[in-house]
Order: structure tokens, then C-alpha cells, then sequence
């Protein structure tokens, strides 16, 4: 029977099953290029950490909230301030007004479309941590895809007894890799989401509401992968149990 096998195979077959058999290398370069996304990762936390110890203690700091109409517009109300103190000026001429030099807040840009809010320092610490906790979760969902995805869908990489493999390696598949990517956009989500709770007197309540909407959203997509993973492998997961 498999010599009949053999000789049912022409020569075009061979080299065509080959052909796409080799063509999950070509995944290869995007796992390279994710590799060099977490290296960009590295460099914003490293920044985002300087910046962190530039904010005193028991003062104020700054920030600029890019979403929302609640809250203290800092820049627009020291432009206003400065308006009434000023007298009339010909419009055409004239150029915007600016916030003073030593003003506590400098907005980056007029027209980036945000409102510079003035914040306890505490605050803004607590904002600055849960941003390095956000860098943090995605590099590791940046591992789970390169690694992951490498050893599913191109080549194993063969480090099966080595002290350093990661536990949930040994039980990766397709279907188990989509459900802890979405437990880890689940755990991304809400950092983000506390992020928002924390300045939600500066946000409007329709992008709160978007956003939680979103959470949930992603939590319902990943019971229903998990559930869905889970009619497919009965066994496996019996197994996981024992």
C-alpha cells in the first residue's frame, strides 16, 4: 500500500506539499519584528521610569486628558484669566495668547486636542506605576504570541526539561493560545480601565461607559473561547485536572 502511495505521488505533488509545507517560515520574520517591538517596549519603560522620580513629593503635577469636557481645563482658564487682565487687542494681528513661563502646567501642544489637568503628585505617581504595569502585561503577552506562536505554527524549539521553559509551554496549542491572549487583554483592559476610574472626574461619562462596555466585551470573548476550547478537548482538560 505505500508503495502504491509513493507512486500516486507525482513529482509537482512533492515539490507543491513541500512548498507549502516550508511556508511557515515566512512567519518567521514577524516574530523577529515582534522581538524588536518588545525592545521598543523596553525603551518607553526605561524613559517612563525617569520620569517617574522627576515627580516631587506632596506637590502637584500635570498631565493632559485627551478625552472628556468634565473637570478643570488648567491651560483654557489661565488663557481666559489673562484675556480679562489684557486689554482689547486687534484679533487679526495679534497672536494666540500663551500660559505664562513659569506656569505649573505647559501643554506640549495647543492643538493636540487634550485639556491640561493639575493633579497630587500622588496621583500622578499612582498613574505613572499602573503605566509600567501596562508595558509590563503587554511584553508579556508579547512573549506568549512570539513564543507561543513560534512553537505552534512554525518550528518547535525543541527545550523541552530546560529550568527556564515556561509552564503553560508544555500544553500550548492554537486553541489554548487564544484563550490566554485573551486573558491577558482582559488583565491590559484593566489597567486601563482603573487608570480611567482614577480621573474620571476630568473624563466624560460616555467614554467610562465605552470603556467598560469594551471590558466586558473582552471578558465575555474569552469565556466563550474558553468555553468553546474546552467542547473541543474534553480529555485534555480532564487531564489538567487529574
Amino acid at each position: 500500500m505505500k508503495d502504491i502511495a509513493k507512486k500516486g505521488v507525482t513529482k509537482s505533488q512533492k515539490i507543491m506539499r513541500n512548498s507549502i509545507f516550508w511556508s511557515r517560515w515566512l512567519q518567521a520574520p514577524l516574530y523577529l519584528g515582534l522581538i524588536i517591538a518588545q525592545a521598543v517596549y523596553v525603551y518607553h519603560f526605561c524613559i517612563e521610569l525617569v520620569h517617574l522620580f522627576g515627580i516631587q513629593a506632596g506637590g502637584t503635577a500635570c498631565m493632559t486628558v485627551y478625552s472628556g469636557n468634565k473637570g478643570k481645563n488648567f491651560y483654557q482658564e489661565t488663557i481666559n484669566k489673562n484675556n480679562q487682565a489684557n486689554k482689547p487687542v486687534n484679533t487679526k494681528s495679534a497672536s494666540p495668547p500663551e500660559l505664562p513661563k513659569d506656569s505649573v502646567c505647559q501643554p506640549k501642544s495647543k492643538n493636540s486636542g487634550g485639556k491640561v489637568i493639575e493633579i497630587e503628585a500622588e496621583v500622578k505617581v499612582m498613574l505613572s506605576v499602573l503605566t509600567l504595569i501596562d508595558v509590563v502585561m503587554i511584553a508579556n503577552l508579547l512573549v506568549m504570541v512570539i513564543i507561543g506562536g513560534y512553537e505552534t505554527f512554525v518550528s518547535r524549539l525543541h527545550i523541552r526539561g530546560h529550568p527556564d521553559q515556561p509552564e503553560w509551554l508544555s500544553q500550548v496549542n492554537a486553541g489554548m493560545l487564544k484563550v490566554k491572549l485573551a486573558m491577558a487583554l482582559i488583565g491590559i483592559s484593566s489597567i486601563h480601565l482603573l487608570k480611567t476610574f482614577i480621573l474620571a472626574p476630568h473624563i466624560a461619562d460616555s467614554t467610562i461607559m465605552w470603556q467598560v462596555i469594551i471590558h466586558m466585551a473582552f471578558l465575555l470573548s474569552a469565556l466563550a473561547m474558553a468555553y468553546t476550547d474546552r467542547l473541543m478537548h474534553p480529555a485534555h482538560e480532564q487531564k489538567t485536572s487529574a
